[in-house]
């Protein structure tokens, strides 16, 4: 049986999308980049793609990724 995927962020810098899958692989789940930027010119977006039953936990670990970012400690 195949899995539903949801899109459960978008992004038009492809690095911060590599970044962010890259994250939640580590913490083992999977993920799709779906980039639909057009290829000469840059614009556009890049979704990021999760099984439905891990898109709560993925939420929380961006959530809590962009949120250690600001942090100056």
């Amino acid at each position: 049986m195949e899995k539903e995927w949801v899109k459960i962020q978008s992004y038009t810098d492809a690095l911060r999308g590599e970044i962010i899958k890259q994250m939640l692989e580590e913490n083992g789940i999977p993920v799709v980049l779906m980039n639909k930027q057009d290829s000469s010119f840059k614009f556009g977006k890049i979704d990021l793609m999760v099984n439905a039953d891990d898109a709560e936990e993925a939420r929380r670990l961006i959530a809590e990724n962009e949120s250690g970012e600001t942090d100056e400690n």
